[in-house]
Order: C-alpha cells, then sequence, then structure tokens
C-alpha cells in the first residue's frame, strides 16, 4: 500500500526560485494583462465620457496626454491590451486543436512572448 504524505505548504522563497515553464509564464501573463485590462475600465469610460461632453473638454484630455504619467499609463493599457490580444489569439487556435502537443506548447507560448515584447516595445516607441 502506498503511503501518502499530507500536502505541504511552499513559501515564498521557494516559489521565486523555481523556475517556471514558458507555458505557465504566458498564461500567467495572459491573465495578468487581462486583470489590467478590467482595473482599467472605469478610467477608460471616465475619459470617453469626458471627451464626448463637450469640444473643450476633448481638447482638454487630450492636451493631458503630452504628460509623461498620462502617457505611462496609456502605454500600460496598451501594453495590456496588445499582450491579451496576442495570447487569446494563441488560445483560440489552441482551441481548434492545434499546437496541443507539449513541443507546440513552447513553441506558440515563445511565439506569443516574443510578438507581445516586440508590440510592447513599438509602442513605447510610439507613444514617447
Amino acid at each position: 500500500m502506498a503511503r501518502h504524505s499530507a500536502p505541504r505548504n511552499i513559501g515564498i522563497g521557494s516559489l521565486l526560485r523555481y523556475r517556471f515553464p514558458i507555458m505557465a509564464i504566458a498564461s500567467i501573463l495572459h491573465r495578468i494583462s487581462g486583470f489590467v485590462l478590467f482595473l482599467m475600465i472605469p478610467f477608460m469610460l471616465w475619459l470617453l465620457d469626458k471627451s464626448v461632453q463637450s469640444p473643450s473638454s476633448f481638447l482638454e484630455i487630450q492636451a493631458g496626454f503630452n504628460c509623461d504619467l498620462a502617457k505611462f499609463f496609456i502605454w500600460v493599457l496598451l501594453s495590456a491590451l496588445w499582450y491579451h490580444l496576442v495570447a487569446g489569439i494563441k488560445h483560440l487556435i489552441m482551441d481548434l486543436g492545434h499546437w496541443e502537443s507539449k513541443l507546440g506548447g513552447k513553441i506558440s507560448s515563445t511565439g506569443v512572448m516574443v510578438i507581445g515584447l516586440i508590440g510592447i516595445i513599438l509602442l513605447g516607441v510610439w507613444l514617447w
């Protein structure tokens, strides 16, 4: 009869030393980007509401985008949107039955990370 040990908790130090596979990193980043998008919804709705109130409020918002802090938040939003889109397309392709093997998962996750990083860098260059 096999002897089962009780589950044990691991500390944060163990998590930081653990080398996650690329598929796990891509998945975690997809969830984080979705969470960032969710958190930014109220801000974006407020901006939309304010921008359509009057021409002067639109110009006020437009002028606010010249601030580096505003550019940073827009970069974070667009970066999350870009990564979430790329990773979401990968998931849709997987739903069709492709890239479901371990090797296919590694290759597609690496592709998502590379395409995501290139897009995020280009967004930063475009904004600044």
